[in-house]
């Protein structure tokens, strides 16, 4: 064996040296935040190969998605637009004039999911165009208005009316209304809110309810159409989904009325507010753990709107009645959710009463939407963010595949190009996922290389 030289000894006992302290400072550096991070974020244990310490893989995918839904989003808004016979621009529910009307809910879901994505003009001239189509006997807001300016009050034709007036359009306005008052300047705001005032707050006072409860009511000899997504359902009675809806737009009109009005219609409609949640609980099933559609006709299992009551946080939903639906939906996700969208009622149910006759498993009656996958997805993200997030990727990945469409079912596709299929799941990516400015588990964004002998690189939080 050679004997070493002094100074090759000092030499490789300094790189030692170096390399050892370099490592502990480094270490010393991402130890804190590693030991606050989730254990999934746990550094690898071997320094065998280059490895990487990152949030869950789904996060670079889940920004992806986002871009192609926004991407999406932005085409089927463009493709939607109809030119209305005073030459207002009308964004119809689809790119194929199917629905060749400007129509009060689909456009709301627009406007609150994906606004930006649209002209402020064109919004403005939309809303005008439906309040001036408010009925001036009652009030009653329009269902949807044609290209010829025709008001209808509730879904089908001008000669075969799905029932009286339909109870969500008045809330679905208001969400119209509130959400474009926000988006634009402020010195018009209070202008515009004292023009749309008076027809809002008649709409909302036309809206049928129990003067028992306040909850949103439905006659059972005489019904309106509901809900505009279960606008061939008989629901009757006392109505959960209408009542969930006319909460929040009563909530919007105490806003805007504090804001913008004279106070006493401020007072009013939040006493309405209140009045539903305190009388919510006639439509809840403890067995179930679920609310009911309906107290007479349809007092059945509601998956969209139990869902929706958590992602809008409904006060009589926090706490135990929240733990117990996301309990159902993680439980029943396979019984409602089909690549990523979501069945009105779980597997094998369907609607006890039909205002028209649908096919089972078809459209309103057991076909699945992409509609209600974002309010969904928001509940089960309290829960099990990974299954919200694989849910995303499930209808991301129909979506490319088979199109973007109204509602889908084991060999069934019904109309390609529906625009709220991807504004209303785009408007919760969003709130959950931030389009990544956000990163995973609330952090800003720390990225550590360390480069050592065995050049291990380490990423925390990668882009």
């Amino acid at each position: 064996m050679n004997k070493m030289s002094a100074g090759k000894i000092f030499g490789r006992a300094f790189v030692f040296i170096s390399t050892f302290a370099i490592f502990a400072f480094a270490l010393a550096l991402v130890a804190p935040v590693l030991a606050s991070a989730p254990a999934q974020a746990s550094a690898p244990a071997s320094v065998d190969a280059p490895a990487q310490v990152a949030a869950p893989a789904p996060d670079s995918r889940v920004r992806s998605d986002i871009a192609f839904l926004e991407d999406a989003a932005r085409k089927l808004l463009d493709g939607c637009v109809m030119r209305a016979a005073d030459g207002t621009l009308l964004y119809t529910p689809d790119g194929k004039a199917n629905y060749a009307a400007l129509w009060t809910r689909d456009f709301a879901y627009m406007v609150e999911s994906a606004g930006d994505l649209m002209p402020p003009a064109n919004i403005e001239r939309c809303i005008e165009y439906l309040i001036k189509g408010a009925r001036e006997s009652d009030g009653a807001i329009p269902d949807h208005v044609q290209v010829d300016g025709l008001p209808l009050y509730a879904a089908g034709g001008p000669d075969n009316q799905l029932g009286q007036p339909g109870l969500d359009n008045a809330p679905f306005l208001v969400f119209a209304a509130s959400a474009y008052l926000d988006m634009i300047p402020a010195d018009r705001r209070s202008v515009l809110y004292a023009k749309w005032a008076p027809r809002l707050i008649k709409g909302m006072n036309y809206i049928p309810r129990d003067a028992a409860s306040g909850l949103v009511w439905n006659e059972t000899a005489k019904p309106h159409s509901p809900y505009g997504f279960t606008d061939t359902v008989g629901k009757t009675g006392e109505l959960f989904m209408e009542s969930l809806l006319y909460w929040r737009a009563a909530r919007m009109l105490a806003r805007l009325e504090g804001l913008y009005g004279f106070g006493a219609d401020a007072r009013d409609f939040a006493a309405r507010a209140a009045a539903i949640e305190k009388s919510a609980g006639a439509l809840w099933d403890e067995k179930t753990g679920m609310f009911f559609a309906a107290t007479r006709d349809c007092r059945q299992t509601d998956v969209w709107a139990s869902a929706y009551a958590v992602a809008v946080d409904f006060p009589p939903v926090a706490g135990e009645k929240e733990r117990r639906i996301l309990d159902w939906l993680v439980a029943n996700y396979y019984q409602c959710v089909w690549h990523g969208q979501v069945r009105h009622l779980p597997l094998g149910e369907y609607w006890d009463r039909l205002l028209m006759p649908v096919e089972k498993d078809r459209y309103q009656n057991g076909a699945f939407w992409a509609t209600p996958s974002g309010w969904v997805m928001e509940a089960l993200n309290r829960r099990d963010p990974g299954l919200a997030r694989r849910m995303f990727g499930d209808l991301i990945d129909d979506f490319r595949i088979g199109g973007i469409c109204e509602c889908v079912n084991v060999g069934y596709r019904k109309l390609e190009s529906y625009v709220d299929s991807a504004t209303n799941p785009l408007g919760a990516a969003r709130r959950l996922w931030n389009l990544g400015v956000v990163e995973p588990w609330g952090r800003t964004k720390i990225t550590y290389i360390i480069s050592i002998r065995y050049d291990v690189k380490t990423t925390l939080f990668p882009p």
